[in-house]
């Protein structure tokens, strides 16, 4: 269980503050939802308490870990991947396992790719989507704004492009 004012992850659409445990009626059913503020963007987000652990909800990580993500994306080595497809279904998976590693993965490679050989419209929806999924959770964990996060994470990735 999480408290209200806990900082968590929700896979595949980012981080948010806990604001409110409400039980509301949808769709005929009453469930109990935590309602998430999502700083980027500033919308809200009802998860229902009973699906957490399917989804993957998970709290924000700690500074030793935003340290660690932010030096294995300055060390990334880019692997070919034969074709737009594979890499396409590969990054993905990445992204809904809610793993910040495997989402600063996708943000590097699709970075890079984009800066040596551009990306498909697919894979600019995903870097996007992706980096807004990264910089949300290192906004709430460093307590920083976004833009910031932005701004340091393309320092990173221009520096070793």
């Amino acid at each position: 269980m999480f408290n209200i004012g806990d900082k968590v992850v929700y896979p595949m659409h980012g981080a948010g503050i806990i604001e409110s445990i409400e039980e509301r009626e949808i769709l005929g059913e009453r469930k109990q939802y935590y309602v998430m503020r999502m700083p980027i963007g500033d919308l809200k987000v009802m998860v229902p308490l009973q699906s957490i652990n399917c989804i993957g909800l998970r709290e924000v990580v700690d500074e030793s870990t935003v340290d660690k993500v932010l030096d294995r994306m300055k060390n990334f080595e880019e692997e070919e991947t034969t074709s737009w497809n594979r890499r396409f279904r590969a990054n993905m998976d990445k992204m809904k396992s809610g793993d910040i590693y495997e989402v600063a993965e996708v943000v590097r490679s699709l970075m890079f790719r984009d800066e040596e050989k551009g990306l498909s419209t697919g894979e600019k929806k995903m870097l996007d989507n992706a980096r807004q999924i990264l910089i949300s959770e290192l906004a709430l964990a460093r307590d920083l704004q976004a833009e910031q996060v932005f701004e340091l994470i393309d320092e990173i990735i221009s520096s070793h492009t």
